[in-house]
């Protein structure tokens, strides 16, 4: 019964952000219907395989328990919805996710791929959505840092109030147990809340940091490239003005 209301949390919560970035997307993104449906899913497809990759290298963290451990995966997925919009954005999340455990498999009974999904998507949509809202170099750092704040909060609650407990539930591991792991690289950790927030808070505002700083320096660069199929698309439509 426990993992089936899990499941159908996951759900909830996906069908959720999806039609949360389709009403978005539907309101901000004016350049979609430029794209083709096989130019959209193929770029989606292959920023996520990236993100996918990516997250199977994680990186331990010194000031946090063994099962938080970094990872960059959020970076391609930053520039999937910065190029293709918020639904993009969802969707790779989830994909990422997906190849995730099809290469490595889980070692969380899902909840940290669950976490990881939920949380990127409260970094990712009102990145997306503020950059979408007026696209430029500004309203990019702004998304980004809109990102991070969000991310931090709703990560961290949503550690406290549901992801550890469910942990500890459905890995049949004590809260006291999770919370030692914590002591034993933090002292000053000796329950859920300082454990959230001296490990949990750090973590998010770190990833946001360092995802941030490097989806700046690299979009620019690579935007001409993600560009170029678009550019074909609009000489052909210009040299057949009918199709």
């Amino acid at each position: 019964m426990e993992n089936v209301k899990f499941i159908l949390v996951c759900l909830a919560i996906f069908a959720g952000l999806f039609l949360l970035a389709l009403w978005f997307e539907k309101l901000l993104v004016k350049e979609r219907k430029k794209l083709s449906d096989t130019h959209y899913i193929t770029y989606t497809a292959l920023l996520s395989a990236m993100a996918g990759v990516l997250m199977l290298l994680e990186i331990p963290l010194f000031f946090a328990p063994s099962f938080y451990k970094l990872d960059l995966s959020e970076l391609p997925v930053l520039i999937c919805t910065f190029y293709l919009g918020p639904v993009a954005g969802v969707v790779s999340e989830l994909l990422k996710v997906v190849i995730k455990l099809i290469l490595k498999g889980t070692s969380t009974a899902f909840v940290g791929d669950f976490a990881n999904f939920a949380v990127g998507c409260s970094f990712v949509l009102p990145a997306s959505i503020l950059y979408h809202s007026r696209p430029s170099r500004r309203r990019a750092i702004m998304g980004l840092a809109l990102g991070t704040l969000v991310m931090t909060v709703f990560g961290s609650a949503f550690n406290a109030v549901y992801l550890l407990p469910k942990f500890s539930a459905l890995f049949g591991m004590p809260l006291d147990a999770i919370v030692a792991m914590g002591t034993k690289v933090n002292g000053a950790i000796t329950s859920v809340s300082t454990l959230v927030l001296f490990a949990v808070v750090p973590f998010n505002l770190l990833k946001g940091v360092v995802v941030s700083l490097l989806t700046m320096l690299l979009y620019k660069r690579i935007s001409p490239l993600l560009h170029l199929g678009d550019d074909k698309k609009k000489e052909r439509k210009a040299a057949h003005p009918s199709k």
